[in-house]
């Protein structure tokens, strides 16, 4: 009897994340915790710094240890993006959404003139990776009424930050535009499939 290939990589990632946090946590103390997050983040500095490794390293540390909630749901969505379209689709989404929309946002603060806190601010986590896997993968739903639907109502739920809040923070833009950028990697593997 064989066993189907069950996910590997999204366990490894979420559990890695996790347990870097709680290390990170554990280990540093308030200003070298920071400090490495500070380092780690891809935020107007560093990348104006030309510290594009950040593009990697924020998405693999967060802040702190994710809620158990929201790691088991990036660990459903990554681990059935890495089952059904393999490791290197789920990994590719995943990257495109964390890189895409923080270039996106990274254009938008230099253009109009981030202040000081937004400049170098933490910016490190999984959400950005997480929305863009989530709208690509709307690209499973049966075509027509029910996909556009979903990624219409995706869209509007990310949307509603940046509708419903006097200045949206670029974290708000950044969810948006990578739930965006998913949709469109879907679009391009509906077109394909």
């Amino acid at each position: 009897m064989r066993f189907p290939d069950l996910p590997v990589l999204a366990p490894a990632y979420v559990g890695g994340v996790q347990l870097g946090a709680h290390a990170a946590r554990r280990h540093l103390p308030g200003e070298e915790r920071e400090e490495f997050l500070r380092a780690c983040s891809t935020n107007v500095e560093q990348l104006e710094a030309g510290r594009w490794s950040t593009l990697l390293t924020s998405a693999v540390v967060v802040e702190e240890p994710m809620p158990l909630e929201y790691a088991l749901l990036l660990l459903a969505v990554l681990g059935y993006a890495e089952y059904a379209y393999g490791a290197w689709w789920a990994a590719g989404v995943f990257l495109l959404g964390h890189a895409g929309a923080t270039l996106l946002v990274y254009g938008g603060l230099r253009t109009t003139g981030a202040d000081a806190d937004t400049r170098s601010a933490v910016d490190v986590g999984t959400s950005y990776g997480f929305n863009a896997v989530l709208g690509a993968l709307t690209a499973a739903l049966p075509r027509g009424p029910l996909r556009m639907g979903v990624r219409a109502g995706l869209l509007v739920l990310a949307a509603r930050p940046l509708l419903n809040k006097p200045r949206p923070t670029f974290t708000d833009v950044g969810h948006f535009a990578a739930l965006a950028l998913g949709v469109g990697a879907g679009g391009v593997l509906t077109r394909r499939g």
